[in-house]
């Protein structure tokens, strides 16, 4: 019997339905899949089923490796590496669709990693990921909800994203304490242009470092007080960090980067 192990946040899907909905968010037929954590293979039986043109499985555990070799033979290629130490630009000749139960004690760095290294031409086709729930809604908040945040700005840069579905404990083994939500996550064809991902970094921590506190001492601390900024951007002084919109954070990395030259 495979006993998850704690320390790489495994907690293995084993409902029939989800695992369905989960390979019907995607088209499958005839594409190159990267399935990330695929564990003990559940979802890559599933995956199988639809016909993909090449399965490519990126999996830390050396055991768990080991006994996807043994149960897909050749069917699929096993990458046994750390996810966050793999550069994906470089991995596939062509766009990929993504599946990944993340493991959810790196998740967000995971998902950070992959916007801030996108470049224009984006190397996967989608993105169907499981986020613990609290993770998720972070990701897809609204501007003037207390949810809304750095990785909201950041996820939502050049993706569009939506909800499929929120999957509870039982769905896992063994059972995590908390809820889960399945995202979408599909490119954008148009986003604001940002010459360095780091600035929007910059921006997003130092603006929501005192969450509840006015835009006024970040805004300086950034700009210097430059109110042209202010003014066209239409930012008001006394608002607060949740209070300002998707597009205008996008739009202060680009001001950012100017005033740099």
């Amino acid at each position: 019997m495979i006993r998850a192990k704690k320390s790489l946040g495994q907690n293995f899907l084993i409902d029939k339905n989800i695992l369905e909905k989960i390979v019907n968010a995607a088209d499958i037929e005839n594409k190159t899949i990267l399935e990330i954590g695929p564990g003990t293979g559940n979802l890559t039986s599933y995956i199988l089923k639809r016909k993909p043109k090449k399965i490519f499985v990126i999996e830390k555990d050396n055991q768990l490796s080991n006994d996807l070799m043994k149960k897909f033979n050749n069917k699929i290629s096993i990458i046994n590496e750390d996810i966050l130490k793999i550069d994906e630009t470089r991995m596939f000749d062509n766009k990929v669709t993504v599946f990944g139960n993340l493991p959810y004690n790196i998740s967000t760095e995971i998902l950070n990693k992959w916007i801030i290294n996108l470049k224009d031409n984006f190397w996967f086709e989608c993105l169907v990921l499981m986020f613990q729930k609290e993770v998720a809604d972070r990701i897809i908040a609204e501007c003037n909800t207390s949810n809304y945040g750095r990785l909201s700005i950041i996820s939502n840069w050049k993706l569009n994203i939506k909800k499929i579905c929120d999957v509870k404990p039982e769905a896992f083994s063994p059972r995590p304490k908390i809820n889960s939500s399945l995202l979408f996550f599909l490119p954008k064809k148009n986003f604001v242009k940002i010459k360095d991902p780091s600035n929007l970094e910059k921006i997003t921590r130092i603006f929501f470092n005192q969450r509840r506190k006015m835009l006024k001492k970040p805004f300086n601390q950034l700009f210097n007080g430059d109110h042209r900024v202010l003014d066209k951007l239409k930012i008001k002084l006394t608002m607060r960090p949740q209070n300002v919109n998707l597009e205008t954070y996008y739009k202060l990395a680009c001001e950012y980067e100017n005033l740099r030259g």
